[in-house]
């Protein structure tokens, strides 16, 4: 499942993804790329799976493509125009289609700087928290380039087009702080809280039976794209599909009988 870039442990329902490739600061890979992609596709087959957390190591998340790789013309900047677009279509652009198509919701606990793709990476998640030592950017203007990653569909869809406009235009830097008036983060917290919160909320989410955590996640993400009438025909179809499932029936058991409830996949 993982590459040595990225570590990958297992408690109970919960998956904690690392990405951990301290002489590039957790930047883009082909490795990465595959190790991440793989990660949701084996989330997706086993339905024992209720929540993602993706975090790094050290004290930045990621820092986005690897400059020097840009600067050699090699990786992902190798090749002509024809040979570039299918590397992306086929490379870094399928982290964005994992993401989106993963059915159990990601949690981006980001710890430290998360710059161009490494934001990216940050706004592909289901929601975000981060420690005070994060800081965002949209920074790909600053080197000539654009957001190949997928970050113009997923900032704007976070932030609104005005917010994600200045950011994409100008490649400034935001702090934590500003992250979190923007909405771009849910909260921010003390360094040492950082995986500790991101824990308790994951743990929020796997109480509740995971066939509808599932489609929950999918229901807030497909309603984006929807307009309302198509986004409830999908929302009565979910509702016939969890309303059929042993746990639902043992959700509303436990309720009325006013004890814990026993769902399996545990």
């Amino acid at each position: 499942m993982s590459e040595s870039v990225l570590r990958v442990e297992r408690n109970g329902p919960v998956v904690r993804l690392t990405i951990d490739d301290p002489k590039t600061r957790n930047a883009l890979s082909p490795a990465l790329t595959r190790a991440l992609v793989a990660a949701c596709a084996e989330a997706n087959a086993d339905m024992s799976v209720g929540c993602i957390i993706l975090t790094a190591a050290g004290d930045v998340f990621c820092a986005g493509g690897n400059i020097k790789a840009m600067y050699a013309r090699s990786g992902h900047f190798a090749g002509n125009a024809a040979e570039i677009r299918r590397m992306y279509l086929n490379g870094v652009q399928s982290i964005a289609k994992a993401f989106y198509d993963c059915e159990v919701p990601i949690i981006a606990a980001v710890n430290g700087a998360a710059m161009g793709a490494g934001m990216d990476f940050a706004m592909m998640a289901t929601l975000r928290i981060a420690s005070e030592n994060a800081k965002f950017a949209e920074s790909f203007i600053k080197l000539g380039l654009t957001s190949a990653a997928g970050g113009a569909w997923f900032l704007t869809r976070a932030v609104g087009p005005a917010v994600a406009a200045e950011m994409t235009l100008t490649g400034d830097t935001i702090d934590a702080r500003q992250a979190l008036e923007l909405g771009l983060v849910s909260r921010g917290v003390a360094n040492d809280k950082l995986l500790e919160t991101a824990n308790e909320i994951a743990a929020r989410i796997v109480r509740h039976p995971l066939h509808s955590v599932r489609l929950n996640t999918r229901l807030l993400r497909e309603s984006q794209r929807l307009d309302l009438h198509a986004a409830l025909e999908i929302a009565a179809g979910m509702q016939a599909v969890v309303q059929d499932t042993e746990d639902q029936y043992e959700a509303v058991a436990a309720a009325v009988e006013k004890r814990k409830p026993e769902y399996k996949n545990r």
